[in-house]
């Protein structure tokens, strides 16, 4: 069960990142380490989302995101920072506008932000396009999250705090 808990939180906490792709960092955090396909990434998000769906009944509600969150807080010893505070401030955006999300809907969002961050179009996220990313997400800080963007049609996301 706790693998289940751990598996869950760390997927939501890095999103578009495939497995195999992660690698120790520096100040005990995860980078990705390789580039990704957008394919690699849909993959990603549905697998996500369906280790988000407690009750499996193809909605995740703000409640079964939180729960994830907190037992990765409690899975890696609590504290509000790192990968946690991550997840919240993802948690924050993906639920600013309504109390639950459809698959289709994370999808759309993880791969607006994949396509957002993939500078030159190819389908391919380089580590340099995602480090390029980042800088710009976070000017003060060089390993900022990129915002989740909404999928096209989908309402608007508030601005990061």
């Amino acid at each position: 069960m706790k693998k289940i808990i751990f598996a869950i939180a760390t997927g939501a906490a890095i999103i578009a990142t495939p497995a195999a792709a992660l690698a120790q960092a520096p100040g005990g955090g995860t980078r990705i380490q390789r580039d990704q396909t957008r394919q690699e990434a849909q993959q990603r998000a549905d697998m996500i989302f369906q280790l988000l769906d407690a009750n499996r009944d193809g909605v995740v509600t703000r409640a079964e995101a939180e729960q994830a969150a907190a037992q990765f807080r409690a899975a890696r010893a609590g504290g509000e920072g790192g990968r946690g505070g991550m997840m919240q401030r993802i948690i924050g955006q993906v639920f600013a506008t309504s109390p639950s999300i459809s698959l289709q809907q994370f999808e759309g969002m993880m791969l607006g932000r994949f396509d957002a961050q993939d500078a030159n179009h190819d389908g391919v996220l380089s580590v340099a396009e995602r480090q390029q990313a980042r800088a710009q997400a976070r000017p003060d800080q060089a390993g900022g999250q990129a915002p989740i963007v909404p999928a096209p049609g989908a309402a608007p996301q508030p601005p990061r705090q």
